[in-house]
């Protein structure tokens, strides 16, 4: 405890995070999904909800291994600062009312956000709560929102249908309601009351025309959210089907950038125009170590460009055919393992209503055994029915050991069988983008067939061009450095060498990057179900030893007050 203007305030620490959670678990014990809760087996990263009003609270603190927790309960403090919070990024309630806060700050990370209480505080102004884009109900009642303007900011949250501003100078305002109803048409209650058809109808005619004035004004900044986060959505899809700038030219740009020889062929001015006209030309022309001489040599361009947008077009259809292959895979992924998930909450669900039906019974029963010992005295029969008492307790427990026991074989065959799955799935995968099968046609090695048969074309054309370059037919003004290349053959036929090998890189690295990639996430999913699923069997375990530790404490508190 420490004082702070006269009042007591309790300091935010370890113990009295560690008392809240066992009073809280004590007057619910299903809020931990536990049966009794001890101090030293709490794990603050496996809490859930954690109530922590009336308690003088100053500052929020020591709630970074709270990383589970979805409900939070600080309301009836002295809380001035909103802090500490950085690390829940799983909370979905928010209580900060009746505290002192000033200002709304340190929330950006709870993005997961719906609730979010703030009502009796200090507050003037609705800010820095952007990236709350799931919240539905904001409560800020009796603070200092002073104006309805700066309530408008409060219109970028789509999901948004509970607001409470009751209280502040801002609802005393003549036009309070229908100004609310008129920008909120998604809004369903106002001040903790629904707000009726009429009240929004009327509303709607009293400001039609500022609303279609501010539509206009807001369509074109919300036309860029609506497309900023269809491409997020995409770039999400590619890239958890592992597909991502598969779906065009990206890997062709990939294996002709990056060439150091660049400044030579811009020395050349039809060539330079070719490069602006086609970009994709500069790389190729470089690599080749083939020029196309301004003058007497179109036709020959003309046989360098066809194959080069022959090759380019190919590549490209087979990319998209990747990326589409890509996708199906993706869903069939999805589909699998959403079918296992379902098949394990049921699983799992069956086995709950057991357990508490077994518990349900034992504790109608226990009552009235505890009532019957309480009545006996006679020594002799105290210790038959303690005895009998003992048995039962040592039934229960095995059988709510046999039931987790069946719940554990029965998950693990479920997750064998997603195993099993999963890996044909991932492997059949791997296998088609891969080329194993030669029926396949749409797959890395027809992207390196058509890169080999690329690179035999354009060895052929640049012999041809040394043989022009041997008889003396390029134009005089032909810059000396340019000319120089063609002069020796083995330098143009090891730039043919390298720009193949490096393209041939390029498509095996995204070839491995992706087959890697998807493997890893198989190893990662079963590995993390499994991980899971293990520490939920030793948490049960746990509360099953817990409880029955519990129940033969009873028995011996009884024996105690019997001696």
């Amino acid at each position: 405890m420490t004082r702070r203007c006269g009042k007591s305030t309790t300091l935010m620490d370890e113990e009295i995070l560690q008392k809240a959670i066992v009073e809280q678990a004590e007057q619910d014990p299903q809020d931990q999904a536990g049966l009794i809760v001890k101090v030293e087996e709490i794990h603050f990263n496996e809490i859930l909800k954690l109530r922590l009003e009336y308690r003088n609270i100053l500052i929020i603190d020591h709630l970074w291994e709270f990383t589970s927790l979805a409900k939070l309960d600080l309301n009836h403090n002295v809380i001035e600062k909103i802090e500490g919070l950085d690390r829940l990024i799983n909370l979905t309630w928010l209580n900060l009312s009746f505290n002192s806060i000033e200002k709304i700050e340190g929330l950006e990370s709870l993005r997961k956000l719906e609730v979010l209480n703030l009502s009796n505080n200090r507050i003037s102004v609705i800010e820095n709560i952007d990236t709350l884009e799931k919240i539905t109900h904001f409560f800020i009642a009796n603070n200092l929102i002073e104006k309805l303007d700066k309530v408008l900011y409060l219109r970028k949250f789509k999901n948004l249908f509970t607001v409470n501003l009751f209280g502040n100078p801002v609802s005393k305002e003549d036009d309070y309601k229908f100004f609310i109803a008129a920008y909120f048409p998604n809004l369903v209650c106002l001040d903790y009351r629904l707000l009726d058809e009429n009240t929004k109808n009327e509303a709607s005619i009293k400001y039609h025309y500022v609303l279609e004035e501010m539509k206009r004004e807001e369509l074109p900044m919300q036309q860029a959210d609506e497309a900023e986060q269809s491409q997020e959505s995409k770039v999400k899809l590619h890239t958890d089907a592992f597909v991502e700038f598969l779906n065009g030219s990206y890997l062709f740009k990939s294996m002709f950038e990056d060439d150091p020889e660049a400044e030579t062929l811009h020395c050349v001015p039809e060539v330079a125009h070719l490069l602006q006209t086609y970009p994709l030309l500069s790389s190729f022309l470089i690599n080749a170590g083939v020029l196309i001489i301004k003058y007497n040599l179109w036709k020959l361009a003309l046989e360098f460009l066809n194959p080069i947008l022959t090759f380019e077009h190919q590549m490209v259809e087979q990319c998209m055919q990747l990326f589409e292959i890509g996708l199906a895979e993706h869903k069939r992924r999805e589909t699998e393992v959403s079918s296992f998930f379902s098949g394990q909450d049921k699983a799992v669900m069956d086995y709950q209503q057991k357990a508490s039906e077994i518990l349900e019974n034992f504790e109608q029963e226990q009552k009235k055994r505890i009532v019957e010992l309480k009545q006996l005295s006679d020594p002799d029969l105290l210790e038959v029915k303690i005895n009998h008492y003992n048995d039962e307790i040592n039934q229960l427990c095995n059988s709510l050991m046999a039931l987790e026991f069946q719940l554990v074989s029965q998950l693990e065959d479920i997750i064998k069988k997603l195993d099993i799955n999963i890996s044909d799935i991932v492997g059949n995968f791997s296998e088609t983008v891969q080329g194993i099968y030669p029926f396949l046609v749409h797959t890395f090695a027809q992207c390196r067939d058509l890169e080999d048969s690329y690179n035999e074309k354009v060895q052929k054309i640049a012999v041809a061009t040394l043989e022009n370059v041997s008889k003396d037919k390029l134009d005089k003004d032909m810059p000396d450095d340019v000319k120089m290349l063609f002069t020796d053959k083995d330098t143009v036929m090891d730039a043919l060498t390298t720009g193949h090998d490096n393209h041939l890189l390029k498509i095996n690295g995204r070839e491995t990057q992706l087959v890697t990639r998807v493997n890893a996430w198989k190893v990662a999913l079963i590995k993390g179900i499994q991980d899971k699923e293990l520490k939920r069997n030793r948490m049960r375990i746990s509360d099953i030893h817990r409880y029955v530790d519990h129940l033969w404490e009873q028995l011996e508190e009884l024996q105690y007050h019997h001696l």
